[in-house]
């Protein structure tokens, strides 16, 4: 009776492996292509973003998450950076519609702006190549409402 608890027991464990590895994706089909391998016919790189969380608005903090697609966001700029495959890019970020904006490499997969006074307001996202350029469609703009809160001071703590 033992042998049969023993055989069956291994045969359970074999059976979980298995079934794990075949559901498990590869890190190519997660992360994307090998940094050492040229990609020839690259897709064209996407950037989806989701809409602020609500935590940060009631705080006047702007969190929206965001991922890319076929393209790596790098601290890497300028023309001769064009030639890189995989390709590499960063994010240019507005506030407002003002006349500057500034540009994100950090991937950390948030995009954070902290201070925003109560009402309107409209975040713009451009996924740009090495170059500064706007990868063709890859512009995503939010528009939302910072309910009123208590102000924060410069260290983002509150005053």
């Amino acid at each position: 009776m033992t042998l049969v608890k023993t055989l069956a027991v291994g045969a359970i464990a074999a059976g979980t492996v298995l079934a794990t590895n075949a559901l498990a994706q590869s890190a190519r089909e997660i992360r994307g292509a090998s940094p050492y391998v040229a990609v020839e016919n690259e897709p064209a790189p996407r950037l989806i973003v989701d809409p602020p969380l609500p935590e940060g608005l009631a705080i006047g903090v702007f969190w929206a998450q965001y991922r890319v697609e076929n393209v790596r966001i790098v601290q890497v700029f300028g023309a001769g950076a064009r030639q890189v495959s995989p390709r590499i890019g960063h994010l240019h970020i507005t506030v407002d519609d003002l006349p500057w904006w500034w540009a994100d490499a950090s991937d950390n997969n948030t995009v954070d702006i902290a201070g925003l006074p109560a009402g309107p307001h409209k975040v713009t996202i451009a996924l740009v190549d090495a170059d500064h350029k706007v990868f063709p469609g890859q512009t995503t703009t939010l528009t939302f409402i910072v309910p009123e809160h208590e102000k924060m001071g410069h260290a983002g703590h509150r005053k």
